[in-house]
């Protein structure tokens, strides 16, 4: 048992190696604050053109969102930081995960905000446009309140996944929390780093864990 407390829950080790893991952390933090947003604005850029009914857009949407949901985030990553230096352009670690991020995660974003925007009724439509609201004042001032309001747990779920998607990026070396603990890892022959980066996702993401139940548990409740 002192063997397994040895190599798993080291408390020297993880007193020595916490400074490493907390630069990864900010790092990570810092990964979540830019690709959540630019993934859920790209998703709500394709919602909103494909709210726009029309065939041909309609068509190249449906291409973008399939084939962007059927690539694993891993093998998109490692493509989107590995062929630009082939036509000429060094892509920084950043870069790549923000753009590989940017193709997922939207896909993802823009089918939920695709399903609350069609959970609002015509009425609501006919209503605003008799007003004498435009289409486009009317998508933003009155369908997307009530269409982001209809699917908040959908939106707080893929946000969560995003949030511990961003591990991936180790695999290209970005500096992340990840990567530090693997570092780490290997520098002491430990496992101990691990264990205490375990702790840290667990205690970021736990309270969206919460809110995300309340979310469901509401939604339940409305019906």
């Amino acid at each position: 048992m002192s063997d397994v407390t040895a190599l798993f829950f080291n408390a020297e080790i993880m007193a020595k190696t916490a400074g490493f893991l907390l630069d990864g952390l900010w790092m990570t933090v810092l990964l979540c604050l830019v690709v959540i947003p630019v993934g859920a604005l790209g998703g709500l850029v394709v919602a909103v053109l494909a709210a726009l009914k029309r065939r041909w857009l309609n068509i190249a949407l449906v291409i973008y969102v399939d084939v962007f949901r059927a690539l694993p985030p891993l093998v998109l990553l490692v493509f989107v930081y590995n062929v630009p230096p082939f036509a000429g352009y060094k892509i920084s670690e950043l870069e790549a995960v923000v753009i590989a991020f940017l193709l997922n995660t939207s896909s993802y974003y823009g089918e939920i905000f695709r399903a609350g925007i069609e959970s609002v009724g015509r009425g609501q439509w006919e209503a605003a446009r008799s007003t004498g609201l435009g289409w486009w004042q009317t998508m933003g001032w009155v369908v997307l309140p009530q269409a982001v309001r209809n699917v908040l747990p959908d939106l707080v779920s893929n946000t969560l996944e995003v949030a511990k998607l961003t591990s991936i990026a180790s695999v290209i070396a970005l500096h992340e929390l990840m990567f530090a603990a693997r570092s780490a890892q290997q520098a002491t022959f430990n496992y101990s780093p691990l264990i205490l980066a375990t702790v840290i996702y667990f205690v970021l993401l736990w309270p969206v864990v919460r809110l995300l139940s309340r979310l469901e548990h509401r939604k339940i409740a409305a019906r």
